[in-house]
């Protein structure tokens, strides 16, 4: 005996679409009350990386900075034989040798610093060349999708895109984590598969378009849930192995990869179900208000 085991994904989607519109608006109110947590990558400040020889603790190093007079508005971070100390100021030549010589003398004589240092228009650059990096990216996108495919399908893959970007700045924002480089990087890849996958699914509506003359919505929305389980294997198992891999980057990777690991984490979550219950029902919703041809009447 044959089951059919077609789901209605379509009329699934409104649970995501409330979902997401309910976590990017915890997010916006998030980002306008505290604003994003950028990290020394977007914002003015000194970050120092300590590389330990032997076990020092946070108490003692933040009883070192104050002695030094730079205790205040830090952020110390622990690692495995290492520390990141993120200062909310531009540290001056003077006080950063000051700190590795107390560093050396007081606590670690074998210790090795890494200092790195942004100035408020590096901090802005940086800021104005990620957003325009993103949207770089969707307007190429766009550009494609419109060539390959129609204008139709090129509006619903931005909205994904965007969906995916939007709640994973979210997610950050909501639990105050720090958003650097790393970060923009992982966004960036996130698009790169959450359109790999809406691209998937495009391509094969499209192919079942062709042998269906019946453009009803109903038909449309059979056509859709068709073309979506039809793909559903090959999306999972390329989303799943990548998952796999960020999950082991995030458990076993050091602390400088941690933000990019969980980001790869949680986009490729929203990728996931953005491609299938975001972008597929948009292009329904368009491709169902557009007006039937009208066939040429032959007058001879």
């Amino acid at each position: 005996m044959r089951f059919n085991w077609e789901w209605n994904y379509m009329k699934a989607s409104k649970y995501f679409y409330g979902f997401s519109i309910l976590l990017a608006m915890v997010g916006v109110i998030c980002l306008s009350i505290f604003g994003p947590n950028y990290g020394v990558d977007f914002r003015s400040g000194s970050n120092v990386e300590v590389n330990l020889t032997k076990e020092v603790s946070q108490e003692q190093i933040h009883s070192l900075l104050v002695a030094q007079g730079i205790g205040e508005n830090i952020d110390l971070t622990q690692g495995n034989e290492r520390f990141s100390i993120r200062f909310s100021k531009v540290l001056t030549d003077q006080q950063i040798n000051g700190l590795k010589n107390s560093f050396n003398e007081q606590l670690d004589n074998g210790a090795s610093f890494e200092v790195n240092t942004v100035d408020t228009e590096m901090a802005k650059e940086l800021e104005r060349n990620a957003i325009y990096a993103v949207l770089a990216a969707c307007v190429v996108i766009a550009v494609f999708v419109s060539i390959r495919f129609e204008w139709r399908f090129a509006i619903a893959a931005i909205i994904s895109l965007l969906h995916d970007a939007i709640l994973v700045i979210s997610i950050f924002t909501i639990f105050r984590l720090e958003i650097d480089l790393t970060f923009i990087t992982a966004v960036l890849t996130i698009v790169g598969f959450s359109i790999n996958d809406t691209i998937v699914i495009f391509d094969r509506i499209r192919e079942n378009l062709r042998f269906s003359k019946n453009k009803s919505k109903n038909n449309l929305t059979r056509i859709v849930n068709l073309s979506i389980e039809q793909t559903m294997t090959r999306s999972l198992a390329t989303v799943f192995t990548v998952f796999i891999a960020s999950v082991c980057l995030l458990i076993f990777g050091g602390a400088s990869i941690r933000m990019f690991s969980f980001a790869m984490v949680i986009g490729l979550v929203f990728g996931a179900y953005s491609s299938i219950f975001i972008a597929s029902p948009i292009w329904l919703f368009l491709k169902s208000k557009q007006k039937p041809k009208i066939p040429a009447v032959n007058t001879k």
